[in-house]
Formats: structure tokens, sequence, C-alpha cells
């Protein structure tokens, strides 16, 4: 990747946890470079990574450690489909073997 799209990429990792938190969480954000480690940390961790440009956008505006705000509910609820998913395949994977 060229150093200008680096520097234009962003990245977010939220995280929720029902017994804690009413609502997921921002618990990373970053551009450029912050951004690619905050994806190759996810990649290494086996924590599933959903490139979606528009959704890093919108969670730009929220501070490291909030609740997301109900009214990016929607635009949150695709990264938990995705996580779920992700969860459901792995689970039949386990299974099968």
């Amino acid at each position: 990747m060229a150093d200008n799209e680096n520097k234009l990429k962003q990245a977010a990792a939220i995280k929720y946890d029902p017994g804690l938190a009413s609502a997921p969480v921002l618990a990373a954000f970053g551009e450029g470079y912050m951004a690619q480690k905050i994806v190759d940390i996810a990649k290494e961790s086996g924590v599933p990574v959903l490139p979606d440009p528009s959704l890093a956008s919108v969670l730009s505006k929220v501070s490291i450690g909030d609740e997301i705000s109900p009214d990016m509910y929607e635009a949150v609820a695709k990264v938990l489909a995705f996580v779920a998913e992700v969860d459901r395949r792995y689970s039949e994977r386990i299974k099968s073997y």
C-alpha cells in the first residue's frame, strides 16, 4: 500500500459486553499507520475484520471508551451480524472435526 493511501485509511475496534455496558464501546480508533496496526492486531488475535470505510468514518466521531450512541446502532448492528456469522461458521467447523 502506498504511503498516501495508508494515511487515509481508518480503522476502529468495538467491544460489547452486555454485563458491563448497555451498548457497544469504541475500543480503538486510528488513521494511517495506527489503523493498520489495529487491523494487524485484530487479525493476529483471530478477531474478525470487516472492511467498511464508511463505518470507520462514522465511528471516528466517538471518543475511545465511550458507548456507541443510539443513532449509530444500525451501522454497528452490521458489524455484530458479521461477527455472529463468523462465530457460527467457526463453530460449525469445530463440530465437524
